[in-house]
């Protein structure tokens, strides 16, 4: 039994920021992400992907480490691991994507079949996760939520990525909870403001639906009631890879523990604000550390 599983390709991400020539070459994927920040809340994690044979045995004993289950990770060596490379603008306000390897997708025969869980999270980087996956793991949990990114995401033959719609909608009847980057929910929907789309995504079944809208905060919509949550002021932003992830760790972590959805989202918000200050998943803070943060946004939320 665990709080949170989640579900989708770990990767090896090349990140290459402005004023350095050579890229940081790290731990990647949505699913490190949003485990290791909700791993640092306390919850039991679990993480469900696959990877080829060149995913480095540092990065499994890393995650290990951190106490995070490791037992639905399979390990295919005839395959490549996922790998992006991530190049950002000289204002780290755009990047670029490059996909340069892509690992076999999850299969139902991959999921384990004792798997129990307060919330799967479902997190895509290309297209790995079907319908019938995502089916299946419902069947498991209490709550399902998705980051539809790997679900709207098109590459070509080299590798550039672009934005398309959401071939395969049913999958959104299926989920509890529905996170998204501005982009990608308007992709997604095909519609060309955030607040048209979140309604969208409620008509096809969604309940709540976040949308990460980087250094303006968040927005969640659930019940007819939309909650606008601050960014919190990082110290320095380093490397914005990762932060809407960090995001849905902590807010996955307050949910189950039955908090309400301002506190959720200020528990987002605190963790996105770490893991931007250091390189990759490498910074996540304390829990003190992120409750400190959180309270900050939270006490002038009810203020206002």
């Amino acid at each position: 039994m665990f709080d949170i599983v989640t579900v989708g390709h770990l990767a090896i991400d090349s990140i290459l920021l402005p004023e350095r020539q050579t890229p940081f070459v790290v731990l990647g994927g949505a699913t490190a992400y949003v485990s290791l920040a909700a791993k640092r809340l306390d919850t039991r994690v679990s993480i469900i992907s696959k990877v080829g044979g060149d995913f480095p045995e540092a990065y499994q004993w890393w995650l290990q480490q951190e106490s995070i289950d490791l037992s639905g990770l399979v390990k295919d060596e005839t395959a490549l691991t996922t790998r992006f490379e991530l190049k950002y603008s000289d204002l780290q306000t755009e990047r670029t994507l490059l996909l340069k390897g892509k690992a076999p997708p999850i299969m139902i025969d991959d999921l384990p079949s004792s798997l129990r869980a307060d919330a799967i999270h479902l997190a895509p980087l290309a297209g790995e996760i079907s319908y019938d996956v995502a089916e299946r793991l419902k069947s498991h949990a209490d709550v399902l939520s998705l980051d539809p990114q790997g679900l709207v995401r098109s590459f070509d033959e080299a590798g550039n990525v672009s934005l398309k719609p959401l071939t395969d909608k049913r999958i959104l009847g299926l989920v509890d909870i529905l996170k998204s980057s501005r982009s990608e929910i308007e992709a997604a929907t095909g519609l060309s403001d955030v607040a048209s789309a979140m309604e969208a995504v409620h008509k096809l079944g969604v309940k709540i639906v976040v949308v990460t809208l980087g250094g303006e905060g968040a927005v969640i919509s659930v019940d007819g009631a939309t909650y606008r949550i601050p960014a919190y002021p990082s110290e320095k932003v380093v490397d914005p890879t990762g932060a809407g992830d960090a995001f849905m760790g902590g807010f996955l972590a307050e949910y189950v523990y039955g908090e309400n959805y301002l506190r959720c989202g200020c528990v987002g918000s605190a963790a996105a604000s770490l893991v931007v200050e250091g390189i990759g998943p490498t910074n996540f803070g304390d829990k003190t550390e992120i409750y400190r943060r959180a309270r900050l946004l939270y006490e002038k939320e009810i203020k206002e």
